[in-house]
């Protein structure tokens, strides 16, 4: 891809960076589309190598990317620790690749996740693995919600986005963000935490991300789909399942990530 095109990403990402917003609104547009501009991130990615590896957390190669600067923050806010904006920055390079209406409106239609390119989402998830000894990134996630029966109670219990609750029966909530969230990187932060994806609209989008081809060959690699050990097994007979709040095995509107 050319460097016009690099260029005007990062600008894009620029111009959105002190306007993004977390709030959701309904829109006219069609979200069955494909995005009128197509941004990319990287370029010349060879499709013989295997950037969604994680088998072995020390071994994770660096990003290959371009010099032009659209994944500049995001390598820098990884390398210093600080999740927290490098999470934020994650969101607004989805937003920028989602095409123009994704900028316009602020946040991603679940629809428009197909058209991203693989090398592109391979590029974002490869720097988050690194930077975190294969801990984190959307390639650790699909392998988690593979492993959770791509049951997504089971994937957020398991990932830490919901909490055990004070209660005699064993209930879960949706953690607050950001505070309830964990931003530092400890022995205890659990696997695939981050980065976060918004599920104020339901799991449609999470669900795009985890089933894009770019993670593909992690089934291949894996194809394990149960947990067996230190988890929630996919298929326990006689135990009882965790539940929600409420005591509903519903997926409640609570996110704001």
């Amino acid at each position: 891809m050319a460097s016009t095109s690099l260029q005007s990403l990062h600008q894009s990402i620029l111009r959105h960076r002190n306007h993004h917003q977390h709030c959701f609104t309904s829109s006219p547009d069609s979200i069955f589309f494909k995005p009128s501009k197509s941004y990319r991130l990287v370029s010349n990615v060879h499709s013989s190598s295997s950037p969604t590896s994680t088998t072995s957390s020390s071994t994770v190669a660096p990003a290959a990317v371009s010099s032009s600067g659209p994944l500049d923050s995001l390598a820098n806010y990884l390398s210093t620790r600080d999740f927290r904006q490098a999470d934020e920055e994650t969101r607004r390079l989805l937003i920028a690749l989602g095409g123009e209406a994704a900028q316009k409106r602020g946040y991603v239609f679940f629809s428009e996740v197909q058209f991203i390119e693989a090398a592109d989402l391979q590029a974002i998830d490869r720097l988050w693995r690194q930077h975190s000894g294969g801990r984190f990134g959307y390639a650790v996630q699909r392998r988690l919600w593979e492993k959770s029966g791509r049951d997504f109670t089971r994937f957020f219990i398991r990932v830490g986005w919901m909490r055990r609750l004070d209660t005699e029966v064993e209930q879960y909530g949706y953690r607050s963000f950001p505070g309830e969230f964990m931003w530092e990187f400890k022995d205890d932060t659990p696997e695939g935490h981050l980065p976060l994806t918004n599920a104020l609209r339901g799991t449609q989008l999470l669900r795009g991300i985890l089933t894009h081809p770019a993670f593909e060959e992690i089934i291949e690699e894996g194809g394990e789909k149960s947990e067996e050990e230190g988890g929630i097994a996919v298929e326990e007979k006689g135990k009882e399942q965790p539940k929600l709040l409420g005591g509903k095995r519903v997926f409640k509107p609570d996110y704001s990530f």
